[in-house]
């Protein structure tokens, strides 16, 4: 449910501009990270450096294109987004917050949450966010500069770096568990 409360704002703009505007996409993506922020108000839980700093890129872009500059294309637009959501996860992890600590502290137990390598987990998967978001962004930028490519292209690319994240957000705990708990080789007796 996490995942999917996340991902929610990124899922209604990928969908609003398929069918509708930029602005009204970047509007719509916005009131759906301050529908998410509330929920978590409601549930007690705190604001997310991710869920806020993508309520600013939404609502920051849609503001640009209403009064700078409506002519933006829907794939410059869509760049905008990601190098704003790859600035925020690569900023998280310079000033050493990685966004995704914040979600992780409220799924898990606290034995787990002091475990010596929660923290490392936290910086291998938002570090592999962040590469997504740079994906993505590389994506937006080859249907700029080749814009006779198919329109399936940008959001394959999207669609790729986007899964693999979130496969990699699922497997990278259970592996490093599994790791970090299994005994060292020279503690297993030795077969003869």
């Amino acid at each position: 449910m996490t995942i999917f409360l996340v991902l929610a704002p990124y899922g209604v703009f990928t969908v609003a501009m398929l069918t509708t505007s930029a602005v009204v996409s970047l509007l719509l993506a916005a009131a759906t990270c301050l529908a998410v922020i509330a929920i978590d108000a409601v549930r007690g839980r705190q604001v997310k450096i991710l869920g806020a700093g993508s309520a600013v890129v939404f609502a920051g872009i849609a503001g640009y294109l209403l009064l700078v500059d409506a002519s933006l294309s829907g794939w410059v637009v869509r760049l905008c987004v990601d190098t704003g959501i790859f600035l925020i996860s690569l900023g998280s992890l310079v000033l050493r917050r990685p966004f995704t600590l914040q979600y992780a502290l409220e799924s898990v137990p606290a034995e787990i949450a002091a475990m010596p390598g929660f923290l490392r987990a936290n910086y291998v998967i938002t570090a592999a966010w962040t590469a997504a978001m740079a994906l993505m962004a590389v994506g937006n930028i080859a249907m700029i500069v080749v814009p006779g490519l198919p329109l399936w292209t940008g959001l394959a690319v999207a669609f790729a770096a986007r899964n693999c994240a979130i496969y990699f957000t699922k497997w990278y705990p259970e592996y490093r568990r599994i790791k970090d708990s299994a005994p060292p080789a020279r503690a297993l007796p030795e077969t003869r």
